[in-house]
Protein backbone atom coordinates (compact mmCIF):
# COMPACT_ATOMS: atom_id res chain seq x y z
CA UNK A 1 0.00 0.00 0.00
CA UNK A 2 2.95 2.56 0.85
CA UNK A 3 4.39 1.69 -2.35
CA UNK A 4 1.45 2.42 -4.35
CA UNK A 5 0.72 5.40 -2.74
CA UNK A 6 4.44 6.93 -3.31
CA UNK A 7 3.85 5.84 -6.34
CA UNK A 8 1.23 7.82 -6.93
CA UNK A 9 2.77 10.39 -5.12
CA UNK A 10 5.57 10.75 -7.57
CA UNK A 11 3.57 10.71 -10.22
CA UNK A 12 1.45 13.25 -8.97
CA UNK A 13 4.81 15.52 -8.89
CA UNK A 14 5.91 14.35 -12.24
CA UNK A 15 2.57 15.97 -13.57
CA UNK A 16 2.98 18.88 -12.13
CA UNK A 17 6.22 19.17 -13.54
CA UNK A 18 4.90 18.63 -17.25
CA UNK A 19 2.00 20.87 -16.85
CA UNK A 20 3.97 23.40 -16.13
CA UNK A 21 6.41 22.62 -19.07
CA UNK A 22 3.50 22.68 -21.33
CA UNK A 23 1.95 25.82 -20.36
CA UNK A 24 5.56 27.44 -20.64
CA UNK A 25 6.41 25.78 -24.05
CA UNK A 26 2.63 26.61 -25.53
CA UNK A 27 2.70 30.30 -25.13
CA UNK A 28 4.18 30.51 -28.27
CA UNK A 29 1.37 28.89 -30.01
CA UNK A 30 -1.23 30.26 -28.00
CA UNK A 31 0.63 33.65 -29.48
CA UNK A 32 0.02 32.37 -32.98
CA UNK A 33 -3.04 31.01 -32.59
CA UNK A 34 -4.64 34.44 -30.57
CA UNK A 35 -2.77 36.54 -33.52
CA UNK A 36 -4.67 34.83 -36.33
CA UNK A 37 -7.56 35.35 -34.92
CA UNK A 38 -7.99 38.09 -33.21
CA UNK A 39 -7.70 42.06 -34.15
CA UNK A 40 -5.28 44.37 -32.41
CA UNK A 41 -7.47 45.88 -29.91
CA UNK A 42 -6.94 44.19 -26.47
CA UNK A 43 -9.49 44.30 -24.06
CA UNK A 44 -7.74 46.40 -21.50
CA UNK A 45 -7.10 45.83 -17.50
CA UNK A 46 -8.90 48.05 -14.62
CA UNK A 47 -6.58 49.79 -12.48
CA UNK A 48 -6.06 48.82 -8.81
CA UNK A 49 -8.76 49.60 -6.26
CA UNK A 50 -7.76 53.80 -6.42
CA UNK A 51 -9.97 53.68 -9.73
CA UNK A 52 -13.34 53.04 -7.82
CA UNK A 53 -15.33 56.03 -8.37
CA UNK A 54 -17.11 57.83 -6.61
CA UNK A 55 -20.26 56.70 -7.76
CA UNK A 56 -19.86 53.27 -9.11
CA UNK A 57 -23.02 52.80 -10.95
CA UNK A 58 -21.76 55.74 -13.11
CA UNK A 59 -18.72 54.29 -14.08
CA UNK A 60 -17.76 54.61 -17.49
CA UNK A 61 -17.23 51.19 -19.86
CA UNK A 62 -13.36 50.36 -19.60
CA UNK A 63 -11.82 51.43 -22.75
CA UNK A 64 -11.45 48.82 -25.35
CA UNK A 65 -8.39 50.26 -27.13
CA UNK A 66 -4.61 50.34 -26.23
CA UNK A 67 -2.33 53.71 -27.20
CA UNK A 68 -0.25 52.66 -30.32
CA UNK A 69 1.51 55.61 -30.01
CA UNK A 70 5.28 55.09 -28.45
CA UNK A 71 5.35 58.71 -26.42
CA UNK A 72 1.17 58.60 -25.76
CA UNK A 73 0.46 59.38 -22.08
CA UNK A 74 3.03 57.42 -20.46
CA UNK A 75 4.56 59.26 -17.45
CA UNK A 76 7.51 58.93 -16.20
CA UNK A 77 7.03 60.07 -13.08
CA UNK A 78 4.60 57.91 -12.08
CA UNK A 79 6.12 54.71 -14.22
CA UNK A 80 9.52 55.18 -11.77
CA UNK A 81 7.20 55.02 -9.10
CA UNK A 82 5.14 52.10 -9.56
CA UNK A 83 8.24 50.63 -10.93
CA UNK A 84 9.89 51.24 -7.20
CA UNK A 85 6.48 50.53 -5.66
CA UNK A 86 6.42 46.92 -8.08
CA UNK A 87 9.91 46.14 -6.37
CA UNK A 88 8.71 46.89 -2.59
CA UNK A 89 5.78 44.46 -2.73
CA UNK A 90 7.84 42.19 -3.88
CA UNK A 91 9.81 42.20 -1.23
CA UNK A 92 7.27 41.68 0.86
CA UNK A 93 7.04 38.34 0.66
CA UNK A 94 10.92 37.19 -0.46
CA UNK A 95 12.63 38.17 2.17
CA UNK A 96 10.17 40.25 4.29
CA UNK A 97 7.42 37.15 5.01
CA UNK A 98 10.11 34.81 4.49
CA UNK A 99 11.98 35.72 7.64
CA UNK A 100 8.68 36.79 9.20
CA UNK A 101 7.41 33.84 9.57
CA UNK A 102 10.79 31.57 9.20
CA UNK A 103 11.61 32.66 12.62
CA UNK A 104 8.22 31.68 14.40
CA UNK A 105 8.98 28.38 13.21
CA UNK A 106 11.02 25.54 15.38
CA UNK A 107 14.46 24.84 14.10
CA UNK A 108 13.60 21.98 12.24
CA UNK A 109 10.87 23.14 9.96
CA UNK A 110 12.81 26.78 9.00
CA UNK A 111 14.02 26.09 5.71
CA UNK A 112 10.56 24.47 4.89
CA UNK A 113 9.03 28.12 6.00
CA UNK A 114 11.45 29.67 3.84
CA UNK A 115 11.48 27.43 0.81
CA UNK A 116 7.64 27.95 0.88
CA UNK A 117 7.15 31.84 0.74
CA UNK A 118 10.10 30.92 -2.25
CA UNK A 119 8.25 28.36 -4.48
CA UNK A 120 5.03 30.90 -4.02
CA UNK A 121 6.94 33.64 -5.60
CA UNK A 122 8.21 31.38 -8.60
CA UNK A 123 4.66 29.76 -8.87
CA UNK A 124 2.28 32.70 -8.85
CA UNK A 125 4.58 34.72 -11.45
CA UNK A 126 4.79 31.91 -14.19
CA UNK A 127 1.07 31.27 -13.60
CA UNK A 128 -0.14 35.44 -13.53
CA UNK A 129 1.61 35.29 -16.83
CA UNK A 130 -0.25 32.12 -18.18
CA UNK A 131 -3.79 32.89 -16.97
CA UNK A 132 -4.07 34.94 -13.71
CA UNK A 133 -3.90 38.36 -14.82
CA UNK A 134 -6.13 38.05 -17.58
CA UNK A 135 -8.94 36.03 -15.49
CA UNK A 136 -8.51 38.69 -12.83
CA UNK A 137 -8.10 42.39 -15.04
CA UNK A 138 -9.41 42.23 -18.38
CA UNK A 139 -13.06 42.60 -19.10
CA UNK A 140 -15.30 39.71 -18.84
CA UNK A 141 -18.22 39.33 -16.42
CA UNK A 142 -19.18 40.20 -13.05
CA UNK A 143 -17.89 36.94 -11.90
CA UNK A 144 -14.33 36.55 -14.00
CA UNK A 145 -12.23 38.36 -16.57
CA UNK A 146 -11.61 37.39 -20.30
CA UNK A 147 -9.14 35.88 -21.91
CA UNK A 148 -7.34 38.23 -23.67
CA UNK A 149 -4.26 38.66 -21.94
CA UNK A 150 -3.55 35.02 -22.15
CA UNK A 151 0.29 34.31 -21.90
CA UNK A 152 0.30 38.27 -21.99
CA UNK A 153 -0.72 38.20 -25.54
CA UNK A 154 -0.91 41.90 -27.00
CA UNK A 155 0.57 43.20 -24.22
CA UNK A 156 3.67 45.57 -26.03
CA UNK A 157 5.76 47.57 -24.44
CA UNK A 158 3.76 50.83 -24.56
CA UNK A 159 0.61 49.45 -23.98
CA UNK A 160 -1.25 51.34 -21.39
CA UNK A 161 -4.64 50.23 -19.71
CA UNK A 162 -7.54 51.82 -19.85
CA UNK A 163 -7.62 53.66 -16.41
CA UNK A 164 -3.63 53.74 -15.99
CA UNK A 165 -3.08 55.56 -18.98
CA UNK A 166 0.27 57.30 -17.18
CA UNK A 167 1.71 53.81 -16.68
CA UNK A 168 2.77 51.03 -18.56
CA UNK A 169 0.81 47.62 -18.87
CA UNK A 170 3.39 45.75 -17.92
CA UNK A 171 4.55 48.12 -15.18
CA UNK A 172 0.71 47.39 -13.55
CA UNK A 173 0.41 43.70 -14.47
CA UNK A 174 3.84 43.61 -12.12
CA UNK A 175 2.88 45.18 -9.86
CA UNK A 176 -0.40 43.22 -9.72
CA UNK A 177 1.62 39.83 -9.79
CA UNK A 178 3.59 40.88 -6.53
CA UNK A 179 0.19 41.21 -4.96
CA UNK A 180 -0.72 37.94 -5.97
CA UNK A 181 2.14 36.36 -4.90
CA UNK A 182 2.27 37.54 -1.32
CA UNK A 183 -1.48 36.47 -0.71
CA UNK A 184 -1.26 32.96 -1.03
CA UNK A 185 2.25 32.98 0.80
CA UNK A 186 0.42 34.30 3.58
CA UNK A 187 -2.05 31.28 3.72
CA UNK A 188 1.11 29.38 4.92
CA UNK A 189 1.61 31.00 8.29
CA UNK A 190 -1.85 29.12 9.21
CA UNK A 191 -0.36 25.28 8.22
CA UNK A 192 3.29 25.67 8.96
CA UNK A 193 5.23 22.64 10.07
CA UNK A 194 2.63 19.81 8.78
CA UNK A 195 1.76 20.46 4.96
CA UNK A 196 3.92 18.26 2.48
CA UNK A 197 5.87 20.57 0.13
CA UNK A 198 3.92 18.60 -2.88
CA UNK A 199 0.82 19.36 -1.76
CA UNK A 200 1.47 23.05 -1.14
CA UNK A 201 2.75 23.84 -4.95
CA UNK A 202 -0.41 22.02 -5.49
CA UNK A 203 -2.85 24.11 -3.34
CA UNK A 204 -1.28 27.80 -3.93
CA UNK A 205 -1.51 26.53 -7.52
CA UNK A 206 -5.05 26.06 -7.48
CA UNK A 207 -6.20 28.71 -5.07
CA UNK A 208 -4.82 31.44 -7.20
CA UNK A 209 -6.56 30.42 -10.49
CA UNK A 210 -10.13 29.72 -8.41
CA UNK A 211 -9.72 31.64 -5.45
CA UNK A 212 -7.57 34.72 -6.02
CA UNK A 213 -8.07 35.55 -9.68
CA UNK A 214 -11.93 35.60 -9.29
CA UNK A 215 -12.04 37.31 -6.21
CA UNK A 216 -9.66 39.78 -7.47
CA UNK A 217 -12.04 40.83 -10.52
CA UNK A 218 -14.89 41.17 -8.53
CA UNK A 219 -13.25 44.09 -6.51
CA UNK A 220 -10.58 45.33 -8.85
CA UNK A 221 -11.68 45.04 -12.15
CA UNK A 222 -14.67 47.83 -13.53
CA UNK A 223 -16.82 45.45 -14.47
CA UNK A 224 -16.51 43.05 -10.63
CA UNK A 225 -19.48 42.93 -9.51
CA UNK A 226 -18.43 43.84 -5.92
CA UNK A 227 -16.60 46.94 -7.63
CA UNK A 228 -20.24 47.87 -9.84
CA UNK A 229 -21.71 47.68 -5.70
CA UNK A 230 -19.83 50.12 -5.13
CA UNK A 231 -17.31 47.98 -1.65
CA UNK A 232 -14.41 50.40 -1.34
CA UNK A 233 -10.87 48.07 -0.83
CA UNK A 234 -7.39 50.74 -2.07
CA UNK A 235 -5.44 48.03 -1.86
CA UNK A 236 -5.91 44.60 -0.84
CA UNK A 237 -7.84 44.52 2.69
CA UNK A 238 -10.21 41.63 1.71
CA UNK A 239 -9.05 40.44 -1.53
CA UNK A 240 -5.18 39.82 0.42
CA UNK A 241 -5.83 39.69 3.97
CA UNK A 242 -8.98 38.67 4.09
CA UNK A 243 -8.90 36.03 1.43
CA UNK A 244 -5.76 34.46 2.49
CA UNK A 245 -6.72 34.11 6.45
CA UNK A 246 -9.81 32.78 5.66
CA UNK A 247 -8.33 30.08 3.66
CA UNK A 248 -5.52 30.02 6.28
CA UNK A 249 -8.25 28.70 8.91
CA UNK A 250 -10.19 26.24 6.65
CA UNK A 251 -6.23 24.97 5.89
CA UNK A 252 -5.59 24.24 9.73
CA UNK A 253 -8.87 22.54 10.34
CA UNK A 254 -8.88 20.54 7.29
CA UNK A 255 -4.81 19.53 8.04
CA UNK A 256 -5.43 19.28 11.75
CA UNK A 257 -3.37 20.32 14.83
CA UNK A 258 0.62 20.20 14.96
CA UNK A 259 1.22 16.94 17.28
CA UNK A 260 2.04 18.12 20.43
CA UNK A 261 -0.03 21.03 19.88
CA UNK A 262 -1.21 22.29 23.18
CA UNK A 263 0.51 19.56 25.45
CA UNK A 264 4.36 20.67 24.62
CA UNK A 265 6.11 23.86 24.22
CA UNK A 266 6.60 25.72 20.34
CA UNK A 267 8.37 28.91 20.90
CA UNK A 268 9.53 30.53 18.05
CA UNK A 269 13.41 29.76 17.46
CA UNK A 270 14.88 33.01 16.24
CA UNK A 271 12.85 35.96 17.19
CA UNK A 272 15.62 38.30 15.40
CA UNK A 273 14.87 36.57 12.09
CA UNK A 274 11.01 37.84 12.66
CA UNK A 275 12.01 41.19 13.89
CA UNK A 276 13.69 41.58 10.50
CA UNK A 277 11.41 40.26 8.47
CA UNK A 278 8.46 42.58 10.12
CA UNK A 279 10.60 45.62 9.40
CA UNK A 280 11.30 44.28 5.96
CA UNK A 281 7.18 44.01 5.32
CA UNK A 282 6.31 47.46 7.06
CA UNK A 283 8.75 49.46 4.61
CA UNK A 284 7.33 47.24 1.87
CA UNK A 285 4.10 47.94 2.75
CA UNK A 286 4.64 51.71 1.28
CA UNK A 287 4.63 50.22 -1.80
CA UNK A 288 2.02 47.95 -1.55
CA UNK A 289 -0.39 50.74 -0.20
CA UNK A 290 0.91 54.01 -1.68
CA UNK A 291 1.63 52.30 -4.72
CA UNK A 292 -2.50 51.63 -5.59
CA UNK A 293 -2.69 54.94 -6.46
CA UNK A 294 -1.12 54.06 -9.43
CA UNK A 295 0.54 57.75 -9.74
CA UNK A 296 2.98 59.42 -7.75
CA UNK A 297 0.19 61.85 -6.62
CA UNK A 298 -1.39 63.48 -3.72
CA UNK A 299 -3.76 60.47 -3.10
CA UNK A 300 0.10 58.18 -2.90
CA UNK A 301 1.40 60.74 -0.66
CA UNK A 302 -2.05 60.66 1.87
CA UNK A 303 -1.55 56.83 1.47
CA UNK A 304 1.62 56.63 3.06
CA UNK A 305 0.92 58.83 5.29
CA UNK A 306 -1.88 56.94 6.89
CA UNK A 307 0.04 53.73 6.45
CA UNK A 308 2.73 55.33 8.97
CA UNK A 309 0.12 56.62 11.70
CA UNK A 310 -2.04 53.30 11.80
CA UNK A 311 1.34 51.19 11.97
CA UNK A 312 2.79 52.46 14.74
CA UNK A 313 -0.41 52.94 16.13
CA UNK A 314 -1.72 49.40 16.12
CA UNK A 315 1.89 48.47 17.46
CA UNK A 316 1.39 50.84 20.69
CA UNK A 317 -1.72 48.98 21.00
CA UNK A 318 -0.79 45.64 20.79
CA UNK A 319 1.98 46.07 23.16
CA UNK A 320 -0.18 48.14 25.77
CA UNK A 321 -2.73 45.34 25.90
CA UNK A 322 -0.26 42.66 26.00
CA UNK A 323 1.43 44.38 28.79
CA UNK A 324 -1.93 45.03 30.76
CA UNK A 325 -2.99 41.11 30.46
CA UNK A 326 0.21 39.64 30.73
CA UNK A 327 2.35 41.67 32.66
CA UNK A 328 5.32 42.18 30.34
CA UNK A 329 5.53 43.86 26.63
CA UNK A 330 6.63 41.40 24.37
CA UNK A 331 8.95 41.87 21.28
CA UNK A 332 6.53 39.00 19.19
CA UNK A 333 3.37 41.52 20.07
CA UNK A 334 4.69 44.46 19.89
CA UNK A 335 5.64 43.80 15.45
CA UNK A 336 2.80 41.15 15.17
CA UNK A 337 0.82 44.34 16.30
CA UNK A 338 2.78 46.57 13.88
CA UNK A 339 1.65 43.82 11.69
CA UNK A 340 -2.13 43.85 12.23
CA UNK A 341 -2.17 47.64 12.28
CA UNK A 342 -0.44 47.19 8.02
CA UNK A 343 -3.73 45.11 7.04
CA UNK A 344 -6.27 46.98 8.85
CA UNK A 345 -5.37 50.03 7.10
CA UNK A 346 -4.53 48.25 3.81
CA UNK A 347 -8.39 48.61 2.70
CA UNK A 348 -8.87 52.03 3.67
CA UNK A 349 -5.05 53.72 3.10
CA UNK A 350 -6.48 55.96 -0.05
CA UNK A 351 -9.70 56.79 1.69
CA UNK A 352 -9.47 58.21 4.66
CA UNK A 353 -7.69 60.88 6.61
CA UNK A 354 -5.04 60.79 9.42
CA UNK A 355 -7.65 60.82 12.40
CA UNK A 356 -9.38 58.09 10.88
CA UNK A 357 -5.96 55.96 10.14
CA UNK A 358 -5.12 56.48 14.07
CA UNK A 359 -8.59 55.00 15.05
CA UNK A 360 -8.19 52.41 12.96
CA UNK A 361 -4.68 51.13 13.91
CA UNK A 362 -6.26 51.18 17.66
CA UNK A 363 -8.67 48.95 17.08
CA UNK A 364 -6.63 46.86 14.54
CA UNK A 365 -3.63 46.34 17.29
CA UNK A 366 -6.25 45.53 19.92
CA UNK A 367 -8.62 43.50 18.44
CA UNK A 368 -6.17 41.32 16.94
CA UNK A 369 -4.39 41.02 19.81
CA UNK A 370 -7.57 39.72 21.20
CA UNK A 371 -7.97 37.10 18.56
CA UNK A 372 -4.76 35.88 17.75
CA UNK A 373 -4.55 34.77 21.33
CA UNK A 374 -7.52 34.42 23.60
CA UNK A 375 -10.35 34.00 20.87
CA UNK A 376 -7.61 31.14 19.23
CA UNK A 377 -7.26 29.29 22.56
CA UNK A 378 -10.87 29.38 23.34
CA UNK A 379 -12.00 27.93 20.17
CA UNK A 380 -8.75 25.59 20.01
CA UNK A 381 -8.00 25.70 16.22
CA UNK A 382 -4.07 25.46 15.26
CA UNK A 383 -3.09 28.97 13.50
CA UNK A 384 0.20 28.11 13.43
CA UNK A 385 1.87 31.84 13.08
CA UNK A 386 -1.67 33.64 13.44
CA UNK A 387 -2.65 33.93 9.85
CA UNK A 388 -6.36 34.17 10.64
CA UNK A 389 -6.32 36.22 13.90
CA UNK A 390 -4.09 39.04 12.11
CA UNK A 391 -4.93 38.75 8.15
CA UNK A 392 -8.33 37.75 8.49
CA UNK A 393 -9.61 39.55 11.48
CA UNK A 394 -7.22 42.68 10.53
CA UNK A 395 -8.83 42.91 6.73
CA UNK A 396 -12.41 42.63 7.58
CA UNK A 397 -11.88 45.34 10.36
CA UNK A 398 -10.44 47.51 8.41
CA UNK A 399 -12.87 46.93 5.37
CA UNK A 400 -15.87 47.43 7.48
CA UNK A 401 -14.22 51.04 9.36
CA UNK A 402 -13.65 51.79 5.52
CA UNK A 403 -16.78 52.58 5.32
CA UNK A 404 -16.99 54.36 8.64
CA UNK A 405 -14.43 56.63 7.68
CA UNK A 406 -13.94 57.41 3.76
CA UNK A 407 -13.53 60.99 3.06
CA UNK A 408 -14.83 61.60 -0.05
CA UNK A 409 -11.81 64.62 -0.73
CA UNK A 410 -9.40 61.84 -0.41
CA UNK A 411 -11.11 59.51 -3.05
CA UNK A 412 -14.24 57.19 -3.54
CA UNK A 413 -17.39 57.26 -2.13
CA UNK A 414 -18.01 59.24 1.41
CA UNK A 415 -18.01 56.76 4.59
CA UNK A 416 -20.64 56.99 7.40
CA UNK A 417 -19.19 59.65 8.97
CA UNK A 418 -19.66 61.89 5.70
CA UNK A 419 -23.64 60.89 5.29
CA UNK A 420 -23.16 57.81 3.18
CA UNK A 421 -24.81 55.50 5.65
CA UNK A 422 -24.75 52.88 3.19
CA UNK A 423 -21.37 52.40 2.26
CA UNK A 424 -20.83 50.13 5.65
CA UNK A 425 -23.26 47.83 4.04
CA UNK A 426 -21.63 47.51 0.74
CA UNK A 427 -18.33 47.01 2.98
CA UNK A 428 -20.16 43.72 4.67
CA UNK A 429 -21.14 42.14 1.41
CA UNK A 430 -17.69 42.46 0.39
CA UNK A 431 -16.57 40.99 3.60
CA UNK A 432 -19.60 38.67 3.50
CA UNK A 433 -19.04 37.51 0.13
CA UNK A 434 -15.30 37.16 0.06
CA UNK A 435 -15.44 34.82 3.53
CA UNK A 436 -18.34 32.35 2.16
CA UNK A 437 -16.40 31.97 -1.64
CA UNK A 438 -13.15 31.74 -0.05
CA UNK A 439 -14.23 28.99 2.45
CA UNK A 440 -16.03 26.77 0.42
CA UNK A 441 -13.50 26.66 -2.87
CA UNK A 442 -10.72 26.37 -0.38
CA UNK A 443 -11.67 23.34 1.34
CA UNK A 444 -13.04 21.82 -2.31
CA UNK A 445 -9.46 22.22 -3.26
CA UNK A 446 -7.81 20.90 -0.72
CA UNK A 447 -9.92 17.68 -0.54
CA UNK A 448 -8.66 17.54 -4.42
CA UNK A 449 -5.26 17.96 -3.72
CA UNK A 450 -5.52 15.41 -0.97
CA UNK A 451 -6.50 12.47 -3.43
CA UNK A 452 -3.56 13.52 -5.41
CA UNK A 453 -0.67 13.78 -3.46
CA UNK A 454 -2.23 13.99 0.24
CA UNK A 455 -2.11 16.88 2.28
CA UNK A 456 -0.09 15.82 5.52
CA UNK A 457 3.52 14.59 6.21
CA UNK A 458 3.42 11.38 8.48
CA UNK A 459 4.18 11.65 12.37
CA UNK A 460 7.45 10.38 11.73
CA UNK A 461 8.17 13.04 9.53
CA UNK A 462 6.12 15.97 11.26
CA UNK A 463 8.77 14.71 14.35
CA UNK A 464 12.25 14.45 12.23
CA UNK A 465 11.18 17.71 11.13
CA UNK A 466 10.44 19.39 7.36
CA UNK A 467 13.55 20.59 6.82
CA UNK A 468 14.57 16.96 6.78
CA UNK A 469 11.99 15.38 5.41
CA UNK A 470 10.85 17.29 2.87
CA UNK A 471 13.99 18.85 1.57
CA UNK A 472 17.02 16.64 2.83
CA UNK A 473 18.48 19.36 4.67
CA UNK A 474 18.80 21.21 8.16
CA UNK A 475 20.24 24.38 10.18
CA UNK A 476 23.01 23.21 11.93
CA UNK A 477 24.15 26.22 13.76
Amino acid sequence: MTIWKNGIQKCSLWTGVFALTVVLLGAPVAFAATASTSTTTAVTAAPAPVAAPAVPAAAPAPTEAVSSDPNSSINPGDTSWMLASTALVLMMTIPGLALYYGGMVRKKNVLDTLAQSFVVTCLVTVLWYAVGYTLAFTNGNPWIGGLSRLFLHGMGKDTVTGLSLAVPESVYMTFQMTFAIITPALIAGSFAERMKFSALIWFMSLWLVFVYSPIAHWVWSADGWLAQLGALDFAGGTVVHLNAGVAGLVTALVLGKRKGYGKEAMPPHNLVLTVVGAALLWVGWFGFNAGSAVSAGGRAGMAMATTQIATAAAALAWMFAEWMARGKPSVLGLVSGAIAGLVAITPASGFVDPTGALVIGIAGGAVCFWTATYMKNFFGYDDSLDSFGVHAVGGALGAILTGVFAVKAIGGTAGVLEGNTYQIVKQLIDVGAVIAYDAVVTYIILKVVDVIVGLRVTEEEEVEGLDLSQHGEQVYE
